[in-house]
């Protein structure tokens, strides 16, 4: 095994989706790719990938958005950890969490998917649900909205002024679970905003 780590944006592909609230994961690697410099370009496992360092002498990391709906992420990021040879602990998805509020960044590793679709399928996929995940808080819908309508909506206007922040914060929850560990950036990112 190698020790380069495969962050997975979680989204559905094409521009009608971009900015829809399932899409938070890939923006979130938008952001990381900023700060890696350089493109995303299509890979064989249905994905686009970008290869990188965070930071000079840091950690190498293939950032990927699958190419596939968000259901069916699973074919893609196990291909990727196949070819890159990443076992699933050192695989990070980012996606969109409805049980935490927005502006919120958990982070965690195994456990349930919450009825998130795209995460189950990953789950299957590597046969595990022991990957790191960066939980990004898009918030409940509202009244008797169905999830799924809400999921796939766009950002709000007054949300979409937050939006920068929230994706930024992720960026960095990324980095520090990378550089530091599970736990210190949970200590991080899961203490109560002042």
């Amino acid at each position: 095994m190698t020790d380069t780590w495969l962050i997975v944006g979680l989204g559905n592909p094409g521009p009608e989706y971009s900015g829809n609230r399932h899409n938070v994961g890939q923006m979130v690697l938008d952001g990381l790719a900023g700060r890696i410099g350089g493109k995303f370009k299509a890979h064989k496992a249905r994905a686009l990938v970008l290869e990188g360092r965070l930071g000079i002498g840091g950690p190498r990391v293939v950032l990927a958005k699958p190419g596939t709906y968000m259901n069916v992420s699973g074919g893609p990021v196990s291909a990727l950890a196949r070819f890159y040879d990443v076992e699933p602990s050192r695989v990070v998805a980012v996606h969109d969490e409805i049980d935490i509020p927005f502006n919120t960044v958990k982070l965690k590793i195994g456990g349930g998917e919450g009825g998130h679709n795209g995460l189950r399928d990953i789950s299957k996929a590597l046969a595990t649900k022991d990957y790191l995940r960066v939980r990004v808080g898009v918030g409940r819908p509202p009244g008797r909205m169905d999830t799924a309508d809400y999921v796939l909506r766009d950002f709000g206007t007054a949300e979409r002024k937050e939006l920068p922040f929230l994706l930024d914060d992720a960026a960095d929850a990324v980095e520090l679970l990378i550089r530091e560990g599970l736990t210190a950036a949970q200590q991080q990112f899961h203490t109560a905003k002042v």
